[in-house]
């Protein structure tokens, strides 16, 4: 059986010391949290040193811890599969169907294909195969634009022992549309229907992959053909037509629909405001996008995050920010927490108006009530970045990584081309080896920079040695 994995065994040293110019010294505080051990030791091992470290950390595994760790490092798939390697080996202990599959769509996510099937004959073998399994298989190639592997992923549970249904026809149509190929849904649905019969769910799925093609026309037919083959909208039908049209700046249409849900007994809920609300925000009508928030309100639709999101996204568009620092007030004295989303929006706001100073006063106030994102660490280090602020950008980093948040490849990238803007190839060089000993493939754009600068410093060396680090991605086994 082929491995596809990170290794040192071919590479006894790590980057040489002219390359330790940068190094993090920090001591974080010891955790009782199993949790924050496990993360911690995962954080700081080198690969190879990896499972001895486990073994000696004296933590008990669960389901629910493994769970709660691979979820924490899907965006580093082989760092992630050694800890599953690592756990499946322990005493009194069997991976969950969900630990499975959060590694399943971790592997995924950096194409290592043939270790992820490996995992599935693995389910087959302890009986604990179910549609889901191959239902996030399926949206994971389709992401990827593996057309065929996805279909290829549908037609052969039959082999597996599980037949498909209509919840995988459903995610099958989804994972398509979600990666912006519905004409490919739509050509499956045409050859399917009659196998499956199609419920409100299958025509929504439709309905909004033709929404975000845009094809409104279209949209329109699949939500008339869904009426006259006797299947009626639900709340969610409603729903995705209304953003379907609001997207497509028919907000008056939108309106006439949510007319047409009253008469058929179905309030609007709180998602179809925050649709409205979001739209008359983007065509800056900011006095539309206060009324129906407080018809909302009048109508006593209690208000999720979403809404108050697109609610301050509206203020922050037409520059009122304090009007949107106030709605973040009502949030927190209503008790509807902020999520990552609402710090996003603000972060993005402020700095497109030049606020950057404000913006970190707002990354500093939201990190204490919301857990940030992917996106929210990204946004952060890119402003540092561009403010030739590298000290700060690490800063931000080093918070980063005592949350034991992992970063993503865009992540990774966004500081790697900062220093290099700044000609800190050093220290670009110390975070491209973490990157990809966590198995995130660097971007062709961003190694090929960082590859002219060694050259143009006569590094070669330290070229060829990351070259091989990157060589070892998919080709040595998991452990030696």
């Amino acid at each position: 059986m082929i491995r596809f994995c990170v290794s040192n065994s071919r590479i006894s040293s790590r980057l040489p010391m002219l390359l330790r110019m940068y190094s993090s010294n920090e001591r974080t505080e010891e955790f009782s949290d199993p949790v924050k051990r496990m993360c911690k030791i995962i954080m700081s091992c080198p690969n190879v040193g990896l499972e001895s470290s486990l073994n000696e950390s004296g933590v008990r595994v669960s389901p629910d811890l493994v769970e709660v760790v691979l979820k924490r490092f899907e965006n580093a798939g082989m760092q992630a599969y050694r800890v599953f390697e690592w756990a499946g080996k322990q005493r009194n202990y069997t991976h969950s169907v969900r630990a499975y599959h959060i590694m399943i769509g971790s592997l995924a996510k950096i194409r290592q294909y043939q270790i992820m099937w490996d995992l599935v004959n693995s389910m087959r073998s302890k009986g604990i195969l179910n549609v889901e399994t191959f239902c996030v298989i399926m949206r994971k190639y389709a992401r990827a634009q593996k057309v065929d592997e996805a279909v290829y992923t549908f037609n052969v549970m039959d082999k597996y022992g599980v037949p498909p249904n209509l919840a995988a026809f459903n995610s099958l149509l989804s994972a398509f549309c979600k990666s912006k190929n519905v004409r490919k849904a739509q050509e499956i649905f045409d050859s399917m229907k009659d196998r499956f019969t199609p419920d409100s769910k299958t025509y929504s799925i439709l309905l909004e992959g033709w929404g975000k093609a845009p094809n409104l026309p279209k949209a329109r037919e699949i939500f008339r053909e869904m009426v006259d083959k006797g299947c009626d909208p639900d709340i969610v039908t409603y729903g995705i037509m209304v953003d379907v049209l609001c997207k497509a700046g028919r907000v008056d249409e939108a309106l006439g629909v949510v007319r047409d849900m009253d008469c058929s007994g179905c309030r609007p809920t709180s998602f179809i405001y925050s649709v409205l609300v979001h739209t008359y925000g983007i065509e800056n009508r900011i006095g539309d996008a206060i009324d129906t928030f407080l018809e909302m309100e009048r109508n006593g639709v209690k208000g999720d995050v979403a809404v108050y999101n697109a609610l301050i996204g509206a203020f922050c568009k037409v520059n009122r920010f304090k009007n949107a620092f106030r709605v973040l007030d009502e949030m927190e004295h209503k008790g509807i927490p902020p999520n990552s989303r609402t710090c996003n929006i603000l972060l993005n706001s402020l700095i497109s108006s030049d606020q950057t100073d404000e913006a970190y006063r707002v990354f500093r106030r939201m990190i204490k009530v919301c857990e940030p994102d992917t996106d929210t660490y990204t946004i952060m280090v890119k402003m540092f970045c561009e403010r030739d602020e590298l000290e700060m950008a690490l800063k931000v980093w080093k918070y980063m990584r005592l949350k034991q948040f992992v970063p993503s490849m865009h992540t990774f990238s966004v500081l790697i081309n900062g220093l290099c803007d700044k000609g800190e190839v050093s220290k670009a060089c110390v975070f491209i080896e973490e990157m990809i000993e966590k198995g995130i493939q660097p971007s062709g754009s961003t190694f090929g920079r960082l590859r002219l600068l060694l050259l143009e410093e006569g590094r070669k060396d330290v070229l060829e040695f990351l070259q091989e680090k990157m060589k070892l991605l998919v080709e040595e086994p998991l452990f030696n």
